[in-house]
């Protein structure tokens, strides 16, 4: 069955103060929906909220993964149902070595008695390290643990490549990315564009794009979508910036008020 993604009405606080006001947004397998927006108008909450991130209440709307009820299942549920987040700021987990993390997460997706063999991991995780120029020490090194902001965006990448998710959110993978390893990232992404599998990228800039063609590309304002367009949305953004949007639409505060939020 081909990948569909669909949100309906998604509305979401934070300690009672309301950050999503209506989400709507419909994905198929195949496409790449980019979503660009200044800081502070909900796009990584839109993120974060996707996965069950306990610390957003979702409060109205409804999430479906190929018919399935996305907000009935608990953060776990969602990564076994075949969503991935690659995050904005990946967390340090010592003790837990990528390659055992890795291969723990594959195993939880295939079930009992369909685990990986260990040869076909090993195999598939240094050819995959390889394409992303990654150093084949890191496979043994802890999560994230002492990594460059670069190479734990790298590590992100190489999840999803591994996991093999049918959705996969990439919230600000680009952020502190010099041009040869988002190069690199961007490369990784286009090998895992499948009709069976959707991208929602979370981006400031068009320079990712430049790299990665979106399908469409959507405006976050005020914890909305205010406008949608093609790939070239994106490079008039890049070129006149926001405010025509703005002025267009007569919004004068494009955000909602949480200045932590990208």
């Amino acid at each position: 069955m081909a990948t569909k993604f669909v949100i309906e009405g998604l509305k979401a606080q934070i300690e009672g103060k309301e950050i999503l006001k209506g989400i709507n947004l419909e994905m198929n397998g195949g496409e790449i929906h980019a979503i660009m927006g200044p800081n502070g108008t909900g796009k990584s909450t839109l993120a974060s909220a996707l996965m069950g991130h306990p610390k957003y209440e979702v409060t109205e709307g409804t999430v479906t993964l190929n018919g399935e009820d996305v907000l009935d299942m608990g953060v776990d549920e969602r990564a076994l149902a075949g969503m991935f987040l690659a995050m904005q700021y990946p967390s340090e987990i010592a003790g837990v070595t990528n390659s055992d993390f890795l291969r723990s997460a594959i195993n939880a997706r295939r079930g009992e008695g369909n685990e990986i063999s260990l040869i076909k991991f090993i195999r598939q995780m240094e050819g995959s390290m390889k394409g992303l120029e990654m150093n084949p020490e890191f496979a043994h090194r802890y999560l994230n643990e002492g990594f460059s902001g670069g190479e734990k965006k790298r590590n992100e990448i190489l999840q999803m490549m591994m996991l093999d998710p049918k959705l996969v959110i990439l919230d600000e993978i680009d952020s502190g990315l010099d041009i040869d390893a988002l190069r690199i990232v961007a490369n990784g992404v286009n090998e895992m564009k499948h009709e069976d599998r959707g991208f929602l990228i979370i981006t400031h800039y068009q320079r990712l794009l430049n790299y990665i063609t979106p399908d469409f590309v959507h405006v976050m304002m005020q914890g909305r979508i205010v406008k949608s367009g093609g790939p070239e949305l994106a490079a008039r953004l890049e070129q006149d910036g926001y405010d025509w949007i703005k002025e267009e639409l007569g919004i004068t505060d494009e955000t909602v008020g949480q200045e932590q939020e990208a």
